[in-house]
């Protein structure tokens, strides 16, 4: 069965999409690996969210974003001030998702609209100047002997459960 391409350019497919976003972002304190930022760009395109901040100047994969990227309101910061300075002038609350060190857990912190999710890359978390800026740090809850999900696990987690709060909150799905 073949399926036919949709009749949109790239820039018609955005601006619809644009209307359906959710009101979030997804941030990233740039990965080390640049396949976990197509990967992430990717899942963010699944859950619609309204723009992925990728902080710094490392290299990221855009094979591995599936095309997903020409879709996506992506956001390139190169530094922790200019990041700090974009989500204070979008009234941005800053979650961080951290592994140690963070205030409360994923389950029992609500989430709103217009939160700004920040995640740290897979060798040293969020950057202390961040991590610091952040209004809370949550972390997501795990039960094995490994000491940290994958990257791109965590951010489908955060934004998942991003959606279920917003959904549970009485909104059609």
């Amino acid at each position: 069965m073949r399926i036919e391409p949709y009749p949109w350019s790239c820039e018609e497919a955005r601006a619809e999409l644009n209307r359906l976003r959710h009101p979030f972002s997804i941030a990233l304190d740039r990965a080390k690996n640049p396949f976990n930022i197509g990967a992430i760009i990717r899942t963010a395109h699944s859950f619609l969210a309204e723009e992925v901040v990728l902080i710094g100047t490392e290299p990221w994969y855009e094979r591995a974003a599936m095309g997903m990227h020409r879709y996506e309101n992506i956001i390139e910061l190169p530094d922790d001030e200019s990041f700090l300075s974009w989500s204070k002038a979008r009234g941005r609350r800053v979650v961080a998702f951290e592994r140690e060190g963070a205030s409360a857990s994923l389950w029992q912190t609500p989430l709103m609209e217009g939160d700004c999710l920040l995640l740290g890359n897979e060798n040293d978390g969020i950057r202390s100047r961040l991590r610091q800026a952040a209004d809370i740090a949550v972390t997501i809850p795990m039960f094995g002997i490994n000491h940290s999900f994958p990257l791109g696990m965590c951010a489908g987690i955060a934004m998942h459960e991003w959606c279920r709060q917003y959904y549970a909150g009485g909104r059609i799905s």
